[in-house]
């Protein structure tokens, strides 16, 4: 099983047990509307090159193209209270730091292997944050165009309803 049905069979499972902040934020509502944090152009760099190493380009655009940052800039803004939203950016920044004390220079510097590397470190300093950004990535990439129409099978208007019926090996997951 490659990288990509890995993430795709995830999604399926995580999408039941998603936290309530992201369930929010995918229904369009803000649960925080005071002490929003302003979010750096750097900071916004590094989620998008973050994001783009846990869902990146293949047979299909990756989190960088489906501009998945902005999805989570805006969840953590508008669906984080003020201490989740500290521990979030505070964690993105340690990662920065992690990239710049282990490679020598920032994450956006590093080559892919090291980009990798640089995540599997991740998982071990920070996995709360880790799985934080994942979730997020992962949400923000199946439910943006790109995710649902490209990565998933689309089917814009639905046609009736199958309950069971077989599936090729190769065929892609439904969006819902």
């Amino acid at each position: 099983m490659n990288r990509r049905k890995a993430i795709q069979r995830t999604s399926l499972i995580v999408g039941g047990m998603l936290a309530a902040p992201i369930l929010q934020a995918v229904q369009g509502q803000a649960l925080s509307a005071t002490n929003r944090l302003a979010v750096s152009a750097e900071h916004e760099a590094l989620l998008a090159d973050l994001a783009d190493v846990i869902i990146p380009t293949t047979a299909t655009p990756g989190a960088k193209a489906a501009r998945v940052e902005q999805f989570i800039v805006r969840v953590v803004r508008d669906c984080y209270e003020t201490p989740e939203q500290e521990k979030f950016y505070n964690g993105l920044t340690g990662f920065g730091q992690l990239c710049q004390k282990t490679f020598g220079k920032p994450f956006a510097d590093l080559g892919e292997a090291d980009r990798i590397s640089a995540v599997k470190l991740l998982t071990k300093a920070n996995p709360a944050f880790f799985k934080s950004m994942r979730e997020l990535t992962v949400t923000g990439y199946f439910s943006s165009k790109i995710g649902a129409t490209q990565a998933l099978a689309y089917q814009p208007i639905p046609g009736k309803l199958i309950g069971c019926m077989p599936l090729t090996n190769d065929q892609k997951t439904w969006a819902l």
